[in-house]
């Protein structure tokens, strides 16, 4: 919000010098994010009038002007504007001025014809970034006068960076209300009349989607001069608000935006038929905006719309059929209330942002708009006449918000706050904020006014308390708690060490986005339907995530497109799902492993990351529960997953997450080199772990026998150590893979596995019988259960 400091102090006019008034409403929470002059430094520039304009003898594109200055002899000024006309006020800069740019001005000879100052137009006095011409001045302005006197430059622009819940300062008369609580002064609007009706002409209403626009108004007002120059003190104060001088319509409806806050939009009547529409658009129907673009609009999109298609974009910008033009005659003047729900995020999905999309996402007054459309009629009839008829007004109370009675507790305050403050003070900085208090047992009971939609709970009228008395008051203090150590059992996983652990093993740590696209997402997790957004950041980020893959895949597409082929990455946050109709949340930790093994050197040749590579990642954040004996991998099939290099991992039988290769095909379309491995858990699943608990040695030796044993290549060696772990019980102490062989003398089918059995007791030393009979008993029970035999 953009606004000039001379218009303010119309308003509210406190003891202040400018930068303090900045720094007033920084610490107030309205940030000022600049203080600029309105108008680059110049001098010796006065009102001047030409009384007459002569050809010059001899250049064509020249004429010669008599300019009075309001003493002496007029002054003799060649110019070379094709618009300079007898009885115009001009600014004139004399000789010895001093412009923009360091120009001074001299006494020179043009074509041979002596001039004695310039007739200025708005770009050489740093008014206008380019003009066709000089700059007229209105007909009563003070002959001889200095300009920037006149216009007031000496004022300063301050643009104010509003955070999103403060739409109520989207106008200089919530600035001013902000202004006159911190300093304790009264605040006088300009005096705003009510515009009786003097035509019966009016335009009738339907209001379809009241949910979306409780209220809506118009006016018709007819015989407007579209023609008719906007005052120049009305320009000024749109320009230094960074707005252009459009027209008189125009002009007006954005001089209503800045002093009020209330969006408005004028119609080309006669290109309204028969009536307005307040509805949701249809599928298929186009419409195109002021400035020329089309667009298709979506059914979740609001419209103005008349008997026959869409006229305007509800709350963001009107469209080009029913736009004011040079020939319009008869306004039709639109204010109303859209809630914030309907606009939010409408206007980015076309591509669009404006200064109506801006204040109504963040929230309009919802009792303004009758009147500003008093203003406005005002306005419009003094600059451009016109006859007004009367206001037709549709209104649906039920759907506009309420503000809820908030209880406002006297200790709360104090307490939250850290200072004690009266409570005379309290009650007088919520009543200078508009808001209605009446006296409870416990403090107060307030209703905050109808333009602050950010004011909903306890809290919120603390800070409002806090940030008007002034934070700067508030005593700076130790902060006091007690001392109390909360337990931390033992077996709880830990998630720091987790990282610690995958960084030891070369893994990076990333943070991504919570939100994906859609696309990703459904390539990663079709089963699954992400929770879109409804006012999302871009179409890119427009669905929450269930599942950290989707940021991990495009970090290592982000990473392999600068050359970066060796990628080791992992992520932990939250995924989210729908349940029952309820939004839930899922921690979990994912990671993703690409390119070699280990990085490039002389002392080992090149080997690719495989699945065991990862697999081992896996089981030694699982063995952080204690429970590594009760990890298992089974094969399992997942849409974003390689069917052959896929498997779920689970606890004790309980499944905690996912591991495996992508999918060639994902990987194809998402433009990656070589095999990307990934592996997901789910945290609230491992959170319960196991004590590790001290055994005492066995001072007896071991016994080590080496069997072969052939199986069909679907056996898993986790199937066939548990197995061996039921038969034989504590006697087997360990079990060894050392060898898998397939090919020759080896049926298709099938695959030998070499393992080393460690066989000891604790209370005496093993016999060969003895351990024959376990190694006898284990054989029998592989081929009775997965068909193993021996092999020969």
């Amino acid at each position: 919000m953009k606004f000039s400091e001379a218009w303010l102090r119309e308003w509210v006019d406190p003891s202040v010098t400018t930068q303090e008034l900045a720094d007033q409403l920084s610490m107030a929470g309205l940030e000022v994010d600049s203080v600029d002059v309105v108008a680059a430094d110049f001098s010796g520039v006065v009102v001047g009038e030409v009384l007459s304009r002569e050809q010059h003898p001899d250049a064509d594109k020249l004429s010669v002007c008599a300019v009075n200055l309001g003493e002496g002899e007029p002054l003799q000024i060649v110019c070379g504007a094709r618009n300079v006309a007898a009885g115009m006020r001009v600014p004139v800069a004399t000789v010895g001025a001093l412009l923009p740019g360091d120009f001074k001005i001299k006494k020179a000879k043009l074509r041979g014809v002596a001039s004695f100052g310039m007739i200025c137009s708005a770009s050489e006095l740093g008014l206008a970034e380019s003009s066709d011409g000089i700059m007229p001045l209105p007909v009563d302005a003070p002959i001889g006068e200095d300009f920037r006197s006149y216009l007031q430059l000496e004022d300063k622009a301050i643009d104010v960076d509003l955070t999103p819940d403060r739409g109520d300062c989207l106008g200089l008369a919530g600035i001013a209300r902000e202004v006159g609580v911190i300093n304790r002064c009264p605040v006088t609007a300009p005096a705003m009349q009510t515009v009786t009706a003097t035509v019966e002409d009016k335009v009738a209403v339907d209001l379809e989607a009241d949910e979306a626009c409780p209220r809506y108004l118009c006016r018709v007002v007819r015989d407007v001069d579209i023609n008719a120059p906007t005052p120049l003190w009305m320009q000024e104060r749109l320009r230094r608000s960074d707005i252009r001088s459009l027209g008189p319509v125009v002009d007006v409806t954005n001089y209503v935006l800045l002093e009020l806050g209330q969006p408005m939009h004028g119609f080309d009547l006669e290109r309204i038929n028969q009536k307005i529409r307040v509805r949701m658009a249809r599928q298929g129907e186009k419409l195109v905006l002021i400035g020329g673009q089309e667009v298709e609009l979506d059914e979740q999109t609001l419209v103005i719309a008349d008997a026959d298609r869409p006229v305007a974009l509800a709350g963001i910008m009107g469209g080009e059929t029913s736009a004011v033009s040079d020939t319009t005659r008869h306004i039709l003047l639109e204010s109303a209330f859209f809630t914030p729900i309907a606009i939010s995020g409408k206007a980015r999905s076309y591509g669009l942002h404006t200064d109506s999309s801006h204040r109504f996402e963040r929230g309009v007054d919802p009792q303004l708009q009758a009147q500003a459309m008093q203003r406005a009629t005002e306005l419009l009839i003094q600059i451009a006449g016109g006859r007004p008829g009367p206001v037709v007004e549709v209104v649906n109370e039920a759907q506009i918000e309420q503000r809820p009675v908030i209880e406002l507790r006297a200790d709360r305050v104090n307490k939250v706050l850290g200072v004690e403050i009266e409570a005379d003070e309290v009650s007088d900085i919520l009543t200078r904020l508009e808001m209605e208090i009446s006296k409870s047992d416990q403090g107060w009971q307030v209703k905050a006014p109808s333009c602050r939609f950010d004011i909903a709970i306890e809290e919120d009228l603390i800070e409002e308390i806090g940030r008007i008395y002034g934070y700067a008051r508030i005593p700076t203090n130790r902060g006091l708690s007690a001392m109390v150590m909360h337990d931390r059992r033992e077996v709880d996983f830990d998630l720091n060490r987790a990282k610690l652990l995958l960084v030891g093993r070369d893994y990076q740590e990333v943070i991504t986005y919570s939100f994906v696209s859609p696309e990703i997402e459904a390539l990663v997790d079709p089963q699954k339907n992400g929770i879109r957004l409804a006012n999302p950041i871009s179409a890119d980020m427009s669905v929450m995530r269930t599942s950290t893959w989707p940021g991990l895949l495009q970090a290592a597409c982000y990473n392999q497109s600068r050359q970066q082929q060796r990628v080791r990455i992992f992520e932990s946050g939250l995924c989210f799902y729908t349940r029952d109709g309820e939004i839930r949340q899922e921690p979990v930790i994912g990671g993703l492993v690409s390119g070699d093994a280990i990085p490039e050197q002389w002392g080992s040749g090149s080997q690719r990351a495989d699945f065991y590579d990862v697999k081992a990642d896996v089981e030694a954040i699982l063995s952080l529960t204690g429970q590594r004996q009760g990890v298992g991998f089974s094969p399992a099939e997942h849409a974003a997953l390689h069917p052959g290099q896929s498997a779920e991992i689970a606890i004790a039988g309980e499944k905690v997450g996912r591991i495996g290769m992508l999918h060639p095909e994902i990987e194809q379309q998402l433009d990656l080199n070589g095999s990307t491995f990934l592996f997901e858990i789910k945290l609230d699943k491992v959170t319960q772990g196991r004590l590790p608990r001290f055994e005492s040695l066995s001072k007896y030796p071991s016994i080590r026998r080496d069997i072969a044993i052939v199986v069909d290549k679907t056996v898993t060696f986790e199937s066939i150590r548990n197995l061996i772990r039921d038969v034989s019980g504590k006697i087997i102490t360990d079990i060894l893979l050392f060898d898998v062989y397939t090919g020759e003398n080896i049926d298709s089918g099938r695959k030998s596995l070499a393992l080393g059995l460690i066989l000891q007791e604790k209370s005496h030393t093993l016999t060969d019988k003895e351990v024959d009979e376990v190694v006898a008993t284990v054989i029998s029970r592989l081929g009775d259960d997965l068909g193993a035999n021996l092999r020969e």
